[in-house]
């Protein structure tokens, strides 16, 4: 049968090729959109769409993933390791692009009892998984044991990566100086906050390149890391173990809530030792707030009788008393704007010495009063309060210093005896120090050397800056020796040493009452060892002591005879001679604070 045939169909030829011919014409058009379209959507493909294209392929089939530096290591002053980072197994999870969801979430949850996931990280992964992310972390940071344990499953999708982990070999031991790293190795506090950037270096850049089930078969190094750089602390590692050890034990045995004590150099402001009790490990990092105070330089307080000595300091200094001058001191009390200030006993007649080395309120008022008080702020402010002390260590604070424009009738009678001024314990300690130093501020330091800096050496150039004369100084150190040999620093003589030192005791606000209570102390002493050429100076707070004997002399002096008398021998400190105590006539750790 032919189809088409002009005579079968008995169409004239001109009509049937005219027919044709539009046919033609019409498959023609159509075949030449249909060759349009595609060249059109090959361009799209290669031109436009490429990127895209080129992106997603990228994208299932390599990752860049950044290398985490080696974090820098911290020394004590001998090189002793304090903190280091050291190299462990993370895990993580590149989902298989053929696999569904739930099959995913399967292998995740095969792991949740061998990693102790928790609810969080599950729902964590689940969000990432669903998102369609390429990579998600399971458990990083993990012992070897865990991870051979998770190797021996076979898990698809399921893989290793070395990283750095913060290691802390000494556990408590200085960790308020150290502080801690978050899961990133980033500084969260203490040294590892305030040189983060000197201790975490560079990040790197790896190239991973998996096949269609995300199985890694090829990585390559583009970015090499750089490590961090070294840094070397003044700390000493026994004297800070002594220190711990004997802070723990007092606030055990007088029921503080806490406590804090500072060992130091006075002659080259280098911080042998710093405590807080409650401590915390590091390698737990972090722990609860509470915990994590350094309550050294970031808890303010009032000083109490610490603080006397930079009263009778103004008062030499400003020619407003001289040794002679005779304080009565009988009633055992004095009125100041209508309200009595106390000694614990009648004292009688006192000299400044005197005055000092009983710590009479009473006594010590007096001399306030004779102080002009700008000369006394300006004295107040020589010794450092009232700023920080540029300790490099992160949150400290500054305290509180009101100028004499802003003080009641009350404020230099109470500031004579350490009271409306607020201090941490590294700033009292500072005061005591420029005294041991015959005068001269030599600024507190906890970092001797970084590698391959000398930012260190230009700050030890910096010449010691005189803040009272050599005179008034030493005055002061025959009167804080007396404390120590016949007022209310005896507990804290060491056979063998003269020592110098001054006992605090001071009432705390009550929140409730918003007055002074009589039953919240907190408990200090502050001294250096030997007189003559000190090699230690050290400050010892505790706070609320719950037994009934809770005076600076009683508490805090015993705290730093223990620490003072093991460090001494430590640093090989040849006792001057056979010293026997003398007569004393004082009552043993007494003082006449409010």
């Amino acid at each position: 049968m032919r189809i088409f045939e002009p005579k079968a169909m008995n169409l004239p030829t001109d009509v049937y090729q005219k027919k044709v011919r539009k046919r033609t014409r019409i498959l023609a058009f159509l075949l030449t959109v249909w060759v349009i379209g595609i060249f059109i959507r090959l361009i799209d493909l290669q031109v436009f769409l490429h990127a895209g294209f080129k992106a997603q392929v990228v994208k299932q089939n390599q990752d860049r993933t950044k290398i985490l530096p080696e974090r820098g290591t911290i020394y004590d002053r001998n090189g002793k390791i304090l903190a280091r980072s050291i190299p462990v197994p993370s895990i993580f999870y590149s989902p298989p692009s053929e696999e569904p969801f739930e099959l995913q979430m399967k292998t995740i949850l095969r792991l949740e009892a061998t990693l102790g996931l928790s609810a969080k990280d599950i729902e964590r992964i689940k969000s990432r998984l669903q998102k369609k992310f390429s990579f998600a972390w399971i458990k990083r940071k993990v012992d070897v044991d865990t991870a051979q344990q998770v190797k021996a499953l076979g898990l698809n999708g399921v893989s290793f990566r070395e990283e750095p982990k913060r290691f802390y070999p000494q556990a408590k031991l200085a960790a308020h100086v150290l502080g801690g790293v978050d899961i990133d190795d980033k500084g969260q506090s203490g040294i590892e906050l305030a040189y983060d950037q000197v201790l975490r270096g560079k990040e790197g850049e790896v190239l991973i390149l998996r096949d269609v089930k995300r199985r890694e078969y090829y990585s390559e190094v583009l970015k090499e890391p750089q490590s961090g750089k070294d840094i070397t602390l003044t700390i000493d590692e026994n004297i800070q173990y002594i220190a711990q050890r004997e802070l723990e034990k007092a606030v055990l045995e007088n029921r503080a809530n806490w406590a804090t004590a500072i060992v130091s150099r006075p002659d080259s402001g280098e911080i042998l030792a710093m405590a807080s009790y409650p401590a915390f490990d590091p390698n737990a990092y972090p722990p609860s707030p509470e915990q994590e105070i350094n309550r050294a330089i970031r808890y303010n307080f009032e000083p109490g009788s610490t603080f006397k000595i930079v009263t009778a300091s103004a008062a030499l200094e400003n020619r407003a008393v001289s040794l002679n001058d005779i304080f009565d001191c009988s009633e055992g009390s004095i009125a100041i704007a209508g309200s009595p200030i106390r000694d614990h006993k009648k004292f009688g007649l006192l000299t400044l010495p005197g005055v000092v080395a009983h710590s009479s309120n009473v006594g010590m008022i007096q001399v306030g009063l004779r102080i002009d008080p700008d000369a006394f702020y300006r004295t107040i402010q020589a010794f450092g309060f009232g700023r920080k002390t540029g300790l490099d260590l992160p949150a400290e604070e500054s305290g509180l210093l009101m100028p004499p424009k802003k003080w009641s009738r009350r404020s230099l009678p109470a500031l004579s005896i350490g009271y409306e001024i607020s201090a941490t314990a590294l700033q009292v300690l500072q005061a005591v120090n420029i005294i041991a130093n015959r005068g001269l501020l030599i600024a507190p330091k906890i970092v001797g050397a970084i590698e391959g800096s000398s930012v260190i050496a230009q700050k030890e150039s910096t010449p010691p800056d005189r803040k009272i004369s050599e005179k008034t100084a030493d005055t002061l150190i025959k009167i804080l020796e007396q404390v120590v040999l016949e007022g209310t620093g005896q507990a804290a003589w060491i056979n063998g040493y003269t020592v110098a030192g001054k006992t605090g005791t001071t009432q705390k606000i009550d929140p409730e009452l918003k007055r002074y209570s009589s039953f919240k102390h907190i408990a200090s002493f502050v001294g250096f060892v030997p007189v003559e050429k000190p090699a230690i100076s050290m400050i010892v707070v505790l706070d609320e002591p719950q037994k009934a004997e809770y005076y600076g002399g009683q508490v805090a002096a015993p705290v730093f005879r223990e620490i003072s008398s093991q460090v001494l021998r430590y640093l090989r400190v040849s006792p001057q001679k056979s010293l026997m105590k003398a007569a004393l006539t004082a009552e043993p750790g007494r003082e006449g604070e409010r």
